[in-house]
C-alpha cells in the first residue's frame, strides 16, 4: 500500500506528464413535442423539437443541428444553428426545417448537433453528438 507522500508524488508526476481524466462526452436528446402528424411524403416546414443538451464542450459559442431520415438517407431535412450561453435546453420553435413526414409507416430519424466556437459554417467544431428516434412514434 502507497504512503501518502509517495501517492502523492505519484499524482504530481501523472499531472506534469499531462495525464487528465477524460471529458464527459457531448450528449443530445430531443421529444418531437408537439411536431405535426404527417404520412404523405411530403414535408412541410415546421418548427424544432425541444432538444436537451449535456456536457457542451467549453468554448461553445452556436449549436449547429441537423436532421436526417435514416430510412430515406438523401433527403435533406436540414437543421437550423442556434447561440449558446451555457444553457441545457433548446426550446422547441428555436429554428425551422423540414419536418418527419414517412410516407409508409413509421421512419427513423438522427438529428446531430455540432458544437462550434463561432457562428458561421467556418467555425471549428468542439464536439459533436447525436440522437435518433421514430416518427411517429
Amino acid at each position: 500500500m502507497f504512503e501518502k507522500t509517495t501517492l502523492l508524488k505519484y499524482l504530481v508526476a501523472l499531472a506534469l506528464a499531462g495525464f487528465a481524466l477524460p471529458a464527459s462526452a457531448f450528449e443530445l436528446s430531443f421529444r418531437w413535442g408537439a411536431t405535426p402528424a404527417c404520412d404523405n411524403g411530403r414535408p412541410t416546414v415546421v418548427d424544432s423539437p425541444e432538444f436537451a443538451l449535456a456536457n457542451v464542450p467549453p468554448g461553445t459559442r452556436v449549436i449547429a443541428f441537423e436532421m436526417i431520415d435514416l430510412n430515406a438517407p438523401g433527403f435533406r431535412h436540414g437543421g437550423g444553428t442556434v447561440p449558446y450561453a451555457g444553457e441545457d435546453l433548446v426550446p422547441a420553435g428555436a429554428f425551422r426545417y423540414l419536418g418527419p413526414c414517412p410516407p409508409a409507416g413509421p421512419h427513423r430519424y438522427t438529428w446531430t448537433a455540432k458544437a462550434r466556437d463561432r457562428g458561421t459554417t467556418f467555425g471549428r467544431t468542439l464536439g459533436e453528438a447525436s440522437a435518433t428516434r421514430s416518427f411517429p412514434e
